[in-house]
This record gives C-alpha cells, structure tokens and sequence, in this order.
C-alpha cells in the first residue's frame, strides 16, 4: 500500500471498520483463494490519485458499497419470489424455500389482487391463481403465513395499487400471532409511478395514489420503523426495454417525487429516507450491470444530501434488492438459463445488492417447478459458500474498466434526470409520453438487433438446434378458483353486515378527507372486509385511471 494512503486507511479501520466488526462480526469462513493467496478485507488502489474518488466501503458516496464489511459481516437476503394458486398452496412453498435454506420471503399475488378485485369478481374470472396468490380476505393472508412466525422472517410483497391495503392485512396477521408492529422487517413495493410506465397494474389516478403512498410513510415511520415502505423499481422498466442508463434515471426521476410528495405532506427527509429501498433487474452485460449498480448508489447518495440537504448517512444509503432479468431467459434451450442466471447473480452480488431473487430455468415456459427453484436457490448459495467472491468488499475497485463504466453510466443518468426536471419532473415526463417513448424505442432497437443477428442470443438466433423441450410444468388447477368463490361466500355470510355497513360509510368518508387512511384500513380488514370491497369504495370516491393518448 502506497505510503501516503496508509494514514487515512488506518484511521478508516479505526473510526469506522473496529467499532461496526462488534455489532456485524465477520463470518467465520477462511478468506482464501484455493491455491491459499489470503484475500485482503478491502481491496486498496495501488495509486494515491484513486482514493479522493473511490473512497471506501461505507463512507458517502458509498460507491464501494454501504457498509463497510458488506458479505464479510452478512452475506445477502437470499429472497426467492413465489406465490401461486391459493394461499395454501404458497405457503407450502414458502416452507419448503426456508427449510431450503431461503433467508427471506417474497410474494407474488396474482393479476386480480395486483388490481384491487377479489376472487369473484366477474373481472377475475379465468386469472384466480394464475401468475401468482390469490389474497382476497384475512383469511387468506392467514393462510399465506399459517406457521411462519412474523417477528422472525423479513417479508417482501410486490404490490403496488392496493399496497396499503395489502400491508393493513400483513399487519392484521401480525396482531393475530401476538406479534408486535415494531417487530415487523420486509418491504412492500408500493411504487404506482412504474405501474403508469412500464407495467399496468394501476388502479387510481396518480393523486390519490401518491395520498396512498405518502400515508403509508407517514403509519410505517411511527409504528412500523423497521419496514421499507416502498421498493422504488427499475426492475419493470428494464424488462420493459430500457437500457441500464435508463433504468437508473427514470427509476431516480420516480424516487425524486416520492420524496417530494413526503415533503409536501410536511414530513421530515432525514425521518423516512432510511425506509425507502430500490429494485433493479441485473441482464446480462456483466461489467455494465456491475458498474451501474455502483453509480446508483453513487448518484442517490448526492440527490438525497445536495438536493434534499439530508443531514443523515443513513438517509444516503441506496439499500435495494435484485431480481435476475425475467426477459433474457428463452423457452429454447431453457438449460441455458441457469448460465444466464448465474452471471447476473454474480454481477449482482460484485455490485453489492442487499436481497437478490433467481429466476428459474423455466420461467419462459411455466409457473417455475419446485426443482428448477431450487437449483435457482442453491445458484446464490453456491456464489456464496464456494466461489469466494463474498470474501472482500467491493472486489472490483480501481479496474480501469469498471470504474469507467461507472462514470459513464452517471452521466448519462443524470442527463436525462436533468432532462426529467426540465419537464416539470417525474408526473410531466410520464403524462406527456416521454419515459414510456424512451422505453419502447429503446426496447425496439434492441429488438432489430436480434434480427438482424448483431445481437447474439444463443439458442435463439444463433447456435440454435431442432429439440423437444422435456420439462415438469406447473399448472393451476382451475377448481382454486371454485374454492375461492366458496370461501369468500361464508367469510360474507358470517360477518357483521352492519359493522361491515358502517366501515364503508367511514371508509368513503375518510377518502374525502386529509385522513391517514392506513389505521381504518387496518380495522377494516379485522372487520372481515375483503380487499375489492375496499378498493371499490375507493374506486367510487377517486374513479380510475385512464392512460393518455399520445400523438
């Protein structure tokens, strides 16, 4: 190490790395190459000129990443995303990926829930279960949990329209196991602005639902601190086309106005900041993926302290989680996925995620079978335990390639942030058509590219191969959706029709008000009202959604 790094290293260790080895210990494998080449905790620049930019793990920018022992201290949430069929159904699931050895849950609910209907609703008819679990009722949500124990597993759920009401009926089984709100650890996804961009699953116009969002923050940072109140995603926005660089801005430009409607709503940015996560997809451009992960957390960390004069590191943090691309893997040759898999997980985990999901060997084709998530599952664990990548902290530092693409990747982020701003921000940029224009062009280029075989996607427009594609699938059967029906037809003749009366009545009244809707929610659903009942009132007071018409 070069002389004139050793102090400002030294006092690194000392003030920073010591204090937080007591709380976070490091693990207790031996961190050594095969061939027994010790590997150093932090890999250091060999030139003085580097350390001014690069900095070290833990301290702002947090380029090299957000804490200072990062997989030495504690590997990553090993987070592998399910749900399909009935609550029973996915809570097997879910069991068997933790008996597995799966670190936390994640679920998938299907289209009907994603949109506020429940499972009888004429509008779910044919898609109850489909492409993922149907939660009509608390009862459901018991069942989902039945025998996993709340205070002991971190939870994510991707929801986003109904997200509160869904996040009312995790905490109602909370209750209902004994355990307390504060005890509560995972994330609900919560994030409408990509659901206008690249995904769908909206229900209301963009005011209401920023209300929904900001009450969330507001109920959460009192009486549940430990939870992210929101999974802020480039994942959808990437599958739907973007580039990287894209992916990065318009996933900030979202973040901005999230921040700006808690601000507006008369919170405090150093109160809720360290609540907010991030969701990116990792594709298959190993290096870039790399660099922009870094560049995220680079380029979060000075919106939140110049932009939005946060006092608090903590606040700084970019904290997210990572799913393998969904849109890379082929229904040819699906072995051929576990490759893909495999090098994005791995760049993900040397851009330094917090939670990561595989995808499966079969997801282009099916519902992914109990053994291609599993071999899903055992590619983190392997990353993990015997590649030895997790041995040292942010690895990759100083590679000329590496730390250009980073740079690169900032700058054009930050052009079209900028861009975004000079719109009037995220709401303008996505009602004028410019984020969803940039995202289909984007997708389109790409897509001539593999047509015209500039792009090589093996199996598909080269080295491909006459074969019958043997794999197990997993159905739904359709009587889930009977069973659904049946329950929901007692949980409705079996409650207190008046009380049931009386909560819509308050319900349609608080959302004409300035009330935080997150309490009644919550006693709405204790009251047996089922999550399209009150998405319906809410329909009723707020109307829907209707996309612009561009050009």
């Amino acid at each position: 190490m070069p002389k004139d790094i050793k102090p400002e290293f030294d006092r690194w260790e000392n003030e920073t790395l010591y204090p937080l080895l007591t709380k976070y210990p490091e693990r207790k494998e031996t961190f050594k190459t095969t061939s027994g080449v010790e590997v150093p905790r932090v890999a250091m620049p060999g030139e003085s000129e580097y350390l001014e930019e690069l900095g070290f793990p833990g301290e702002y920018p947090f380029t090299r990443g957000i804490q200072p022992t990062m997989y030495r201290g504690r590997l990553w949430t090993m987070r592998q995303y399910a749900g399909y069929a009935s609550a029973q159904e996915s809570n097997r699931r879910y069991r068997y990926l933790l008996d597995q050895g799966q670190t936390g849950l994640s679920v998938a609910f299907d289209l009907p829930t994603q949109i506020g209907y429940d499972s009888d609703d004429p509008m779910a008819a044919g898609e109850v279960g489909k492409v993922g679990v149907a939660i009509s009722s608390l009862f459901d949500m018991e069942a989902l949990f039945d025998s996993i124990p709340l205070n002991k597993v971190s939870t994510s759920m991707t929801i986003n329209a109904p997200a509160a009401v869904l996040l009312a009926l995790y905490i109602a089984v909370a209750r209902k196991q004994g355990v307390e709100e504060k005890a509560l650890r995972g994330t609900i996804q919560n994030d409408i602005l990509k659901e206008y961009i690249a995904r769908g699953t909206y229900i209301f116009p963009p005011k209401p639902s920023m209300r929904l969002i900001t009450d969330v923050f507001k109920y959460c940072q009192t009486n549940v601190p430990a939870w992210n109140t929101i999974s802020i995603s480039g994942y959808h926005i990437r599958e739907a086309g973007s580039t990287a660089a894209q992916e990065v801005a318009f996933t900030f430009a979202n973040a901005i106005a999230y921040v700006e409607a808690a601000l507006a709503a008369g919170m405090e940015v150093d109160k809720f900041a360290d609540q907010l996560s991030f969701f990116f997809a990792c594709h298959n451009n190993f290096f870039e993926e790399i660099a922009k992960f870094r560049a995220a957390r680079r380029i979060w960390a000075r919106l939140v302290k110049e932009r939005f004069k946060s006092k608090d590191p903590h606040s700084q943090m970019l904290r997210f989680h990572t799913q393998t691309g969904g849109s890379t893997l082929t229904a040819q040759q699906p072995e051929n996925n576990v490759v893909r898999t495999t090098i994005q997980a791995l760049a993900a985990v040397l851009g330094g995620t917090q939670s990561l999901h595989t995808n499966s060997m079969d997801e282009a084709l099916s519902l992914p079978s109990e053994k291609a998530v599993r071999v899903a599952l055992r590619t983190q664990q392997i990353i993990a335990h015997e590649s030895g990548v997790a041995d040292s902290v942010d690895p990759l530092a100083g590679s000329y390639l590496v730390e250009s693409l980073t740079d690169e990747l900032e700058k054009l982020a930050l052009q079209t942030i900028r861009k975004i701003d000079e719109m009037g921000g995220a709401l303008a940029a996505i009602d004028n058509g410019f984020v969803q224009t940039e995202i289909q062009e984007s997708a389109y280029r790409f897509q001539k590219a593999v047509e015209n075989n500039t792009e090589i996607i093996v199996g598909v427009n080269n080295f491909q191969m006459n074969e019958k594609v043997e794999i197990e699938r997993l159905k739904v059967d359709p009587v889930i959706e009977v069973q659904q029906k049946t329950r929901l037809a007692e949980l409705r003749s079996s409650r207190d029709d008046g009380k049931v009366k009386e909560l819509k009545a308050r319900l349609e009244s608080s959302a004409c008000s300035d009330d935080n809707l997150m309490p009644l929610f919550i006693t709405c659903v204790e009251n047996n009202l089922t999550l399209g009942e009150i998405c319906g009132v809410l329909r009723g007071v707020w109307g829907e959604y209707q996309p612009p018409v561009w050009g």
